[in-house]
């Protein structure tokens, strides 16, 4: 099937699911969708949460895809069953895809999990890896400052580092050997991480993984062919940030046009 996939998130971060799903699946089409005007989703309630996921879904819905990647964790934590109970195309989420890989990764069976608040209080990642792996612990805490340094493009200032410091010595002190980056926007600031976790700490975040479970859905049907999808991406955005272009383009690997703002509130029903 030749329609495109959908991939949303708050922002930009759901850019490395995007890269990685045009890593395995190089024929496919993409529309994503970021609702920077609104980002980050982290810091919203439960109820704010679920309205903006369905107002992104019915946008990528407007633009016919024949998926749609949920590539927010606060998403995928706290209204994904209300998405696929809206619409009838598959949905995916990062969740499930990052805590199999993390509980496939730890040594000792200490992993820790650092999301934004809404993720971490949702406890979403702490049942999928119990589900996934008996007799782990898991360790989470809330970072929700990583974003708006990831938006500004703060990715390995010292004050970064610092913080970094704040949020995952609590973390090491308790022996984790694995840590789950449960924020799409993370993995740009996996140096600065990595200077504070050290190499004895493995880091995973769900962007492969999500892209393998894409993958699996569609051998289902009949992927596109082979070097057509390059030419027809399309990238929406709520709001343009002034550094969209240099971040953006950290995120997926490559330049990032067309690129469109849109009001969601077009695509609403009354």
């Amino acid at each position: 099937m030749n329609k495109p996939i959908g991939v949303f998130d708050s922002g930009v971060g759901g850019l490395t699911v995007a890269r990685e799903i045009l890593r395995h699946l190089p024929g496919e089409t993409i529309v994503y969708f970021g609702d920077t005007a609104r980002v980050p989703y982290g810091t919203k309630s439960k109820e704010a949460i679920r309205r903006f996921a369905l107002e992104d879904a019915r946008f990528l819905i407007s633009k016919d895809v024949k998926m749609i990647v949920a590539a927010c964790n606060s998403v995928s934590s706290n209204a994904l069953s209300c998405l696929k109970e809206e619409f009838v195309i598959p949905i995916i989420g990062v969740i499930e895809p990052g805590a199999r890989a993390a509980c496939e990764a730890t040594r000792n069976n200490k992993i820790g999990v650092i999301g934004t608040s809404a993720t971490i209080e949702s406890g979403a990642y702490e049942e999928a890896i119990h589900r996934a792996k008996q007799n782990v612990d898991v360790i989470s805490a809330a970072c929700p400052l990583f974003v708006p340094l990831v938006e500004e493009g703060w990715l390995d200032e010292k004050i970064t580092v610092d913080i970094a410091k704040e949020y995952l010595v609590p973390l090491l002190e308790k022996g984790i050997d694995t840590l789950l980056l449960g924020c799409t926007h993370y993995p740009l600031l996996e140096r600065s991480i990595g200077t504070v976790t050290g190499s004895e700490v493995v880091l995973v975040d769900s962007a492969e993984t999500t892209a393998k479970e894409v993958a699996e859905q569609l051998r289902r049907g009949e992927p596109a062919e082979n070097g057509h999808g390059d030419r027809a991406h399309q990238f929406f955005l709520s709001d343009i940030p002034r550094n969209f272009a240099e971040i953006g383009k950290r995120f997926l690997g490559r330049e990032i046009e067309p690129l469109h703002r849109v009001d969601l509130v077009e695509h609403t029903p009354a």
